[in-house]
C-alpha cells in the first residue's frame, strides 16, 4: 500500500506541477486579486526553479561525494541498485538513463579489481507491467559481455530503496563468505541509500555515482542567469529524495 500511495502522492509533490496549477489558476480565476497572486507566483516558480546556482547549491547539502576509484578500497562486493533503466518493448533491450551511471562504475571497480562480485539489486519500480525486469535483464547482458555469471548476483524482488535494502539482506545471508560491501547508486539516492541498508543491519560504503555536484562549489557564469527548463526534472530527482527520506523515517525504513 505504501508504494501505491508514495506513486500518487509523488504527482503533486513536483515543481513543475506547482509552476503549471499556478499558469491555469492566474488564467481561470475570476478575481483580479488573486490572477495577479497567481500570475507572481507562477514567475518566481519559474525563475528559482530553472536557476542552475540555487538547484546545485541545494544538491550540494544533499549529496553524498565519495572517494574516485583510485582512492576506493577493496570489496567483496559492490551492490548496484536499480531504477537506472526502462525496457524498450519493440527493441527488446534495456535502455539506460542518467542513472546507468551505477552499473558503469560498477564494471569499472570490478575490471580494476576493487570488487569482487556485482550484485544488482532490484525488479521495476513500475505500478505496471512495462517489461522491466531490471536485475535479471542487465545480469544477462553483463555476462554476455563477458564477464563470469558465477560473479554476478541478482536480487529481483524488490520495488523500492527499502525492499532493496531487506531483499538483498536476504540474498547476502547466503553468501557468509562476503563480508565488505560497497553500496553503488546515484549520489543523490546515497543517503536514503545507505540509512535503508544500515537499518537492515547490512553496513556498507558508498560509492557515489552520476553526481550533479563536487565537494567544492563552482559555477559558470551562466548559471547564474541563464534558465535551464530541464531543472524541473532534476529539482523532482532531488526532491522526491527530501520527500521520501521523510516518509521512510515515519515508516520506520531509515
Amino acid at each position: 500500500m505504501f508504494f501505491y500511495l508514495s506513486k500518487i502522492l509523488f504527482l503533486f509533490v513536483q515543481p513543475f506541477t506547482w509552476f503549471i496549477l499556478c499558469v491555469l489558476a492566474a488564467f481561470l480565476l475570476r478575481g483580479a486579486k488573486w490572477k495577479k497572486r497567481f500570475r507572481i507566483a507562477s514567475i518566481v516558480l519559474l525563475v528559482f526553479f530553472t536557476n542552475s546556482f540555487l538547484f546545485l547549491t541545494f544538491c550540494r547539502m544533499w549529496e553524498i561525494h565519495t572517494p574516485p576509484i583510485t582512492k576506493t578500497g577493496n570489496y567483496d562486493v559492490g551492490i548496484v541498485l536499480g531504477g537506472m533503466s526502462e525496457y524498450n518493448n519493440d527493441l527488446h533491450a534495456l535502455s539506460l538513463r542518467r542513472g546507468g551511471d551505477r552499473i558503469w562504475q560498477a564494471i569499472s571497480l570490478y575490471k580494476a579489481g576493487k570488487i569482487k562480485k556485482i550484485l544488482i539489486s532490484g525488479d521495476n519500480g513500475y505500478i505496471s507491467d512495462r517489461g522491466l525486469h531490471e536485475a535479471k535483464q542487465l545480469k544477462k547482458v553483463l555476462v554476455a559481455w563477458g564477464l563470469p555469471e558465477t560473479d554476478i548476483l541478482v536480487e529481483t524482488a524488490s520495488k523500492n530503496t527499502h525492499e532493496n535494502a531487506i531483499y538483498t539482506q536476504k540474498v547476502l545471508a547466503k553468501y557468509p563468505e562476503i563480508r565488505t560491501k560497497l553500496l553503488i547508486t546515484s549520489g543523490t539516492h546515497m543517503r536514503r541509500s545507505l540509512a535503508c541498508f544500515e537499518k537492515a543491519g547490512l553496513h556498507c560504503d558508498a560509492f557515489s555515482t552520476d553526481l550533479f555536484t563536487g565537494p567544492k562549489a563552482h559555477f559558470y557564469w551562466d548559471q547564474y542567469v541563464v534558465p535551464d527548463w530541464s531543472l524541473f526534472n532534476d529539482w523532482k530527482t532531488l526532491m522526491k529524495e527530501w520527500i521520501g527520506y521523510l516518509a521512510y523515517a515515519m515508516m520506520g525504513y531509515v
